[in-house]
């Protein structure tokens, strides 16, 4: 089922955050919290420290109405930089690959650091935009078959 969520990077503290917003809401996370480490290595990558490899990969959190809150940690040694215009992201969940091409395509026109659809490891088609307005979007299809 189709849905749409709100996603937000932070610098090594995601988890302190969600903690923070878990007991805001009274609600438990979606299943756990995957860590970096998690994510089997890449050669063309250099590898993680012990202290990134505890960073969060990917953590939910539902809050209000139906709404999920996702986040993740960025690593400053793989160049990542938060800034206003990265920190928040909406996170769209199309039920099938044919909307989710729709969708990326209608929301990069005429904007920037595009990723382009892919499928990705974790069994998703995937990608990421920046609007000609400076909104930030991703586009995740979880089945794409």
């Amino acid at each position: 089922m189709a849905r749409v969520s709100t996603y937000v990077n932070f610098l090594g503290n995601t988890e302190e955050a969600f903690e923070f917003y878990r007991a805001v809401f009274g609600t438990e996370y979606i299943g756990t919290i995957a860590r970096m480490g998690d994510v089997p290595s890449n050669p063309d990558v250099p590898p993680l420290s012990e202290a990134e490899q505890r960073m969060v990969m990917h953590v939910e959190l539902p809050i209000l109405g139906g709404h999920v809150l996702m986040g993740t940690d960025m690593i400053e040694s793989m160049g990542h930089q938060l800034r206003i215009g990265n920190n928040t992201t909406i996170m769209l969940e199309p039920d099938t690959r044919a909307e989710a091409e729709q969708l990326y395509g209608a929301l990069s026109d005429g904007g920037t650091d595009a990723t382009g659809m892919m499928d990705m490891p974790w069994g998703a088609y995937w990608g990421v935009c920046l609007d000609r307005f400076g909104i930030r979007w991703m586009i995740n299809v979880n089945d794409p078959q």
